[in-house]
């Protein structure tokens, strides 16, 4: 399973992307919680949920840097 790309994170609107953090963020709390409990069969599903995370809270940052660049330059 490839890991999933940062075009995918930038087509989603604010709403969807809000989401889909939460989303990811309670999947990484049922992997932590499957981990400490020797229930976690596919380890890698880590490596997937964090870097997908980071995505998402990039993408979130590069929109709400360049939202506040916007409203700077119009004052």
């Amino acid at each position: 399973m490839p890991l999933p790309k940062i075009s995918e994170a930038r087509e989603l609107s604010d709403d969807k992307l809000a989401e889909e953090i939460v989303t990811v963020k309670k999947q990484l709390f049922t992997l932590r919680l499957q981990k400490a409990t020797r229930q976690l069969d596919k380890p890698h599903q880590f490596r997937h949920a964090k870097h997908r995370l980071a995505q998402l809270l990039t993408v979130e940052t590069e929109r709400k840097r360049a939202a506040s660049q916007s409203t700077t330059e119009q004052q």
